[in-house]
């Protein structure tokens, strides 16, 4: 809005104008006159009337941009990748907290560095509610409004543990320092919210139709999604409240979860035009760490993928090695200097948290397939079938679903190949090779309680390869896939997977009190060793 100066100047202005012209009183009556300038309250750059559904698209497009420039942290940390240089090394090599504290952004919003999308999310998404929540006929807008607020929150809390919640974004009504709540109140809230939510659809209803990037506005899929993301979260809560685990687990179940291909939850891009057209996560993985080969084959300022991950693949002679990662050699034709290889024989990782010196043979470690991985139209999977099957071979595991335990597993490794399709015509895995590999890897349904956990989660730990904080999330509960810690020199953590994700130093300005009390309660420190409130290695789980 304008200032009350620049308002009185423009009248003054004005006025010189007409009294200059000798029409003032002729022409108009002093309540024309204020009137005629109500204009000059109007802010010409501002949109004065929320379009919910632009506000809903650009919420969708925010999910994961947010954090594409600190996403090493967690896909370091589970072995997905490696580096060799201590910068981009969070971790990697439990180097840096840099970064670590981005996500409070989607609170205080921002712009993304490589999408030019709005960071924003919460509040975007939370205006967007207070704009439909007033019409009963808008009931499946708000319905898919929560559901994208509940996957935003449930991430922030996952990363951070306490944090501000039914207190936050609430600055217009002037909460300006919001309460923490706890975990467990938000978990519980979470799982209620999306009950609602998926409950409430109602076909006939207005929805967001092409804006809604995920499914065009189908509720059908949204309550699949709602009920999906309600499985993931009650399933989190498996080691520190198993009642409500179950409770949750059977109720998703029975709305009706995401089984199919064509119902996963994710987002299409162009991969043309502007950079957010692109797809955020090879857009990032491009600009930060993995460069055009033909300019700079050693990519000695990159990273390479993580020794663990390439030899897991190629001991069980998974097909999506292929699909994912290369090799590059010099080449003896004119017009390019190097050549790709996706042989699995040729693939090999960079160790975890590699001291110093720059192993001989770095120039030909693995790296991401540039026509899947690195694909700029390549899709951002938000929720896939390959997920929900393992959580419901776990659901079987545990007795919480009367479905068979081994089939599930199946399906989900299928789910798991066929998506890589979707990335391009390289990822592209026959039904044949699918089944060879289930085959030679059947599951161990007479294994322990223990050795199946494993192998469903290292599965999980496969097949969310890119949903770095979902497949993070999952081993800090689970504790599987076991990996070996780094231990480089001078990191922060003691040689430890990081577990927890920094709450940014401005809290002590902005909301000290809270924000202590927070701390104090929870018994943890702020920083990567401390805990959140559902990890087994919480001090309040490990008194139990």
């Amino acid at each position: 809005m304008k200032t009350e100066k620049s308002i009185i100047m423009k009248i003054k202005s004005l006025t010189t104008h007409l009294y200059a012209t000798g029409l003032i009183l002729l022409l108009v009556s002093c309540e024309e006159i204020t009137t005629d300038l109500s204009h000059l309250n109007e802010n010409p750059d501002a949109v004065e009337e929320l379009n919910p559904s632009y506000m809903f698209t650009f919420s969708q497009l925010g999910l994961h941009g947010n954090f594409q420039s600190y996403v090493w942290t967690a896909s370091q940390a589970m072995q997905h990748f490696s580096t060799q240089h201590e910068v981009p090394a969070p971790g990697d090599k439990y180097f840096s907290e840099t970064g670590a504290r981005a996500m409070w952004q989607w609170y205080t919003g921002g712009t993304s560095a490589q999408t030019g999308v709005s960071t924003a999310g919460l509040r975007n998404i939370q205006r967007v509610i207070r704009e439909v929540e007033g019409s009963p006929e808008d009931v499946n807008k708000l319905s898919a409004a929560r559901i994208i607020k509940v996957y935003i929150f449930h991430i922030m809390t996952d990363i951070h543990g306490d944090i501000p919640y039914s207190e936050a974004l609430r600055a217009d009504e002037g909460i300006l320092q919001p309460k923490y709540d706890t975990q467990e109140e938000i978990y519980i809230d979470m799982l209620n919210e999306l009950d609602e939510a998926a409950s409430a659809f109602t076909a006939g209803q207005p929805t967001f139709g092409g804006a809604d990037l995920f499914y065009n506005g189908d509720v059908v899929q949204w309550q699949q999604f709602a009920y999906s993301l309600m499985l993931r979260l009650a399933m989190r809560l498996t080691e520190v409240r198993e009642d409500l685990a179950e409770e949750y687990v059977r109720k998703a179940i029975e709305g009706g979860v995401i089984t199919e291909d064509a119902d996963i939850a994710k987002i299409d891009y162009s991969g043309s035009g502007t950079e957010a057209e692109r797809s955020p996560k090879a857009e990032h993985l491009l600009l930060v760490d993995f460069y055009n080969p033909q300019a700079n084959r050693e990519n000695r300022h990159g990273g390479k993928y993580s020794a663990t991950f390439i030899d897991q693949l190629k001991e069980t002679d998974d097909p999506r090695l292929e699909a994912i990662s290369v090799v590059w050699r010099p080449s003896n034709q004119p017009d390019r200097l190097v050549d790709m290889y996706t042989d699995p024989e040729m693939q090999e990782g960079l160790e975890s948290g590699v001291h110093f010196n720059t192993p001989a043979n770095y120039s030909d470690l693995s790296e991401p397939h540039p026509n899947t991985v690195l694909n700029h139209d390549s899709p951002m999977l938000v929720m896939t079938n390959a997920e929900t099957y393992l959580l419901l071979a776990e659901a079987s595991l545990r007795g919480w679903y009367s479905g068979s335990e081994e089939e599930a597993y199946n399906e989900a490794v299928r789910a798991g190949m066929r998506q890589w399709a979707l990335f391009g015509s390289d990822g592209i895995i026959s039904a044949d090779r699918i089944e060879t590999y289930l085959e030679d890897n059947p599951y161990p349904a007479s294994g322990t309680f223990e050795e199946r956990l494993d192998r469903i989660s290292t599965e999980k730990w496969t097949s969310l390869f890119l949903d770095y904080y979902e497949v993070w999330a999952n081993w800090r509960r689970t504790g599987y896939p076991e990996l070996t810690p780094a231990n480089y020199p001078g990191n922060i953590t003691g040689g430890t997977i990081p577990r927890r994700l920094i709450i940014p130093d401005s809290e002590l300005n902005d909301n000290e009190e809270n924000f202590l009390d927070a701390l104090e309660r929870q018994g943890v420190g702020n920083d990567y060793t401390s805990t959140v409130w559902w990890d087994p290695m919480h001090p309040q789980q490990q008194l139990n």
